[in-house]
């Protein structure tokens, strides 16, 4: 449906997109992942010919965005972070307007209004000036627009940014349900968000592509070892020899016990090694009785993470910044009574 070949965006000496290349099947939901300044947004622009390419080409169902703007476009609804509203118009004003200006024949134009704003559940708020909306209801408003036109791609950047709990888990189910109609590229913050409703996942980085896969494909690529968190009756000595010749094990690291007497570790296993069964006889015979055992498996945030290098600062370097901070007005003062001195 989409095809995005060796895109590129220079602004001076910077790429913001470097050489990207993807594509986007019909009929599934895309969630386009990147930190803060990772090409995302310039990407959605361009295939959306917002922005043209410094390099490279798009083609939405065979028309290429820049030679034949208008019939690509034609196949594209468009919500940008910040939905284009006139405020002073109503929301059926808007939504006729928005009609008009997308060349929606006129007798279809009623019947079209009628159903986004049905689809987006906005039709008891018609009458409504726009500028007193709430965020969430503008959000909807915009999505509408985008639906406008029947195209056949949906473009989303940051559908939810700003919104309540409950105005995203509205949202996210009117994304699904769009879902079944149409092919949808959902660009967002909220991992979460990205894992429940999109079918793939595409991870961008310094403006590359680092990834592409389905979220459980994603883990199952990153996942070099599992973890499993083990609490035993008994010493952590007793628990080293008994654990001692078992087969997959790279590490086992004691952590703090939550009741006296016992012992609780992290095992580091081999990848798609699954030693709970083994574990479990072995604990019995030697008498060491189970209290807990429970296998973690790597969350999206964690992988995405690690792809983009985007790891969070320690607690200790914050506070340490800070406490520079404090210390530089008395030093300030003291070279202010020096020089009063002299």
């Amino acid at each position: 449906m989409i095809e995005v070949t060796n895109l590129t965006k220079r602004y001076g000496d910077h790429k913001a997109v470097d050489h990207l290349s993807f594509k986007v099947e019909k009929g599934q939901i895309y969630g386009f992942l990147g930190p803060n300044g990772a090409g995302k947004s310039t990407t959605m622009n361009i295939i959306t010919g917002y922005l043209a390419a410094s390099e490279g080409s798009v083609t939405i169902d065979g028309y290429d965005v820049q030679q034949e703007p208008e019939e690509a476009k034609k196949r594209i609804g468009y919500l940008p972070e910040l939905p284009p509203l006139y405020m002073d118009m109503t929301v059926e004003e808007y939504l006729r307007f928005a009609a008009e200006l997308k060349k929606v024949p006129k007798a279809e134009r009623e019947e079209q209004v009628e159903q986004v704003m049905d689809m987006t559940q906005i039709t008891e708020m018609r009458s409504r000036l726009i500028k007193n909306l709430s965020k969430g209801y503008k959000q909807r408003v915009g999505l509408a627009q985008a639906l406008l036109g029947s195209p056949e791609v949906l473009i989303l950047d940051e559908p939810s940014v700003g919104l309540d709990p409950k105005q995203i888990i509205e949202i996210r189910d009117l994304i699904r349900e769009l879902g079944k109609s149409h092919t949808i590229i959902l660009s967002s913050h909220i991992l979460s968000e990205v894992s429940a409703v999109c079918d793939h996942i595409m991870i961008i980085s310094h403006g590359k592509l680092v990834a592409s896969d389905s979220p459980e494909g994603l883990q199952r690529l990153m996942s070099g070892s599992n973890k499993l968190k083990l609490t035993v009756k008994g010493s952590y000595e007793a628990l080293q020899g008994a654990v001692k010749d078992v087969p997959g094990i790279q590490e086992m690291e004691e952590l703090t016990s939550p009741e006296e007497g016992c012992c609780c570790v992290q095992i580091m296993t081999d990848k798609q090694q699954d030693i709970r069964e083994q574990l479990f006889y072995l604990m019995a015979e030697k008498r060491l009785p189970i209290l807990s055992m429970t296998q973690s498996e790597r969350s999206l945030e964690d992988i995405f993470l690690e792809l983009t290098g985007e790891v969070p600062a320690p607690v200790e370097t914050v506070r340490r910044g800070r406490r520079k901070k404090q210390k530089e007005p008395a030093a300030e003062q003291n070279s202010n009574e020096d020089k009063e001195e002299a």
